[in-house]
């Protein structure tokens, strides 16, 4: 009788869920960008089903399919009046190297007191004289005619080296897209079920760390460097999928990006392939080289679980290919807990506090 009432329950919630995002997005590429900016905000505010995640992703893929069209739309209407500007730029920089010649002779006989020894009479001289400064105005103008075709083509050129830096954050985040997609039906099996167990693990995860944070036993201080516990698959089945380290800093009881804490280095990226330069702090890494990072802090393919946070995955995931040891970033006091996570399974978690209301966490260690 229970798995009844739980049964309908997610169907009514898929119903009301499918009446948020019944409008149909049509009109132009700017309506239609509107639109479907205006149902996934709705959507954002509605309880979560499996049914609006997939809405979702898929109304996330049409909009960033559109923007990359509008994209590349400004790009060519830009290319166009680039191409005329460089037409412009050329005739007029030729038609004023030209006049620069004719009025440097003219200004060799331009000289007030020669203009009036070598004319007939003072009023042809005046004529001559006025005829010349006629012809240096207009050269005047042409210059600054000139600049400003110089300066629009500037601007118009950076304005499309920035569409075309916009043109590949947009590609990459379509592809993020995608795969989120299809990790999310290959994991849930399209079955609702199942993403609520995956949600209510993420959510486990959570609770485990907010509890540590108020529950957790100090060990002591600790300096830059020093080791402090070792990289685990605790929380297994429940709250984790593999061993690796869950690195997240907080600042002021808000999740806070690890990079720009950490000393600049290069990883290999696990998530989009390839390696990364990441980081902009002085703080060293808590694991060693050669190191692995297989989920970027912020929205990710994997960060759907965490409806919680808004989607946002509160951390940095990692492994190291040498060591197991993690190491103090910085100078803190080190405090341990473990907590049970998504039913039978018990999750270990390290946390150190630092100044300035900065605390940084290590989960699944050994």
């Amino acid at each position: 009788m229970r798995a009844f009432f739980f049964s309908l329950f997610l169907t009514l919630l898929a119903l009301f869920t499918f009446g948020v995002k019944a409008q149909e997005c049509t009109g132009d590429l700017n309506q239609r960008i509107s639109c479907y900016e205006s149902n996934l905000t709705k959507l954002g505010n509605s309880s979560k089903t499996l049914s609006s995640q997939i809405y979702q992703f898929d109304a996330q893929i049409r909009l960033t399919t559109l923007k990359i069209t509008q994209t590349e739309e400004q790009i060519s209407l830009l290319s166009g009046r680039i191409d005329q500007l460089e037409g412009s730029l050329g005739s007029l920089t030729s038609a004023y190297s030209e006049r620069v010649v004719e009025t440097y002779k003219m200004g060799r006989v331009g000289d007030p007191f020669f203009l009036l020894i070598s004319s007939s009479n003072l009023s042809e001289a005046f004529s001559r004289y006025s005829y010349l400064k006629k012809i240096q105005e207009a050269d005047k103008g042409l210059l600054q005619r000139l600049q400003k075709v110089q300066d629009t083509y500037k601007e118009e050129k950076v304005s499309q080296e920035d569409l075309q830096i916009q043109l590949e954050t947009q590609q990459k985040q379509l592809n993020s897209q995608k795969l989120a997609k299809k990790l999310l039906l290959d994991q849930t099996k399209n079955d609702e079920k199942k993403y609520q167990s995956l949600l209510a693990q993420a959510l486990a995860e959570k609770t485990a760390i907010e509890n540590a944070l108020v529950s957790g036993t100090k060990v002591g201080p600790v300096k830059a460097g020093d080791p402090i516990a070792l990289v685990g698959n605790s929380g297994y089945p429940g709250c984790s999928t593999g061993k690796h380290l869950h690195f997240e800093v907080r600042k002021n009881g808000t999740w806070t990006d690890p990079a720009p804490y950490l000393q600049n280095k290069t990883v290999n990226d696990e998530q989009v392939g390839g390696t990364v330069n990441m980081g902009s702090g002085n703080w060293q890494w808590p694991i060693q080289d050669t190191i692995r990072l297989t989920q970027h802090y912020g929205h990710t393919p994997y960060s759907w679980r965490y409806s919680y946070s808004g989607g946002i995955h509160t951390g940095l995931d990692m492994v190291s290919t040498i060591s197991d040891v993690i190491r103090a970033p910085a100078d803190g006091n080190l405090f341990k807990s473990s907590q049970s996570c998504g039913g039978s399974s018990t999750i270990n978690i390290a946390y150190i506090e630092h100044n300035d209301g900065v605390i940084t966490l290590y989960l699944h260690v050994q």
